[in-house]
């Protein structure tokens, strides 16, 4: 496997993780997990790997959507 396909994989695995821990944390279906979560500022830095963002634990990252985006709850 190459670097790319590896690095897309790790992603769409992360955010799978994020998304389910999102819905358990805020008692929130997957579906509305999800509608958060792709409609945040940090959905857009993990995708374009800014500031390194993405290598971040799951939980931490759903603590960041929390605290910086607090209008999408």
């Amino acid at each position: 496997m190459s670097e790319d396909v590896l690095e897309k994989v790790y992603q769409e695995r992360l955010e799978e993780q994020l998304i389910a821990f999102l819905a358990k944390e805020e008692n929130l279906s997957l579906e509305k997990a999800m509608d958060i979560y792709y409609s945040s500022r940090l959905s857009e830095k993990i995708h374009e790997g800014m500031e390194g963002v993405q290598y971040l634990d799951y939980k931490v990252l759903v603590q960041i959507l929390r605290e910086t985006e607090p209008e999408l709850f």
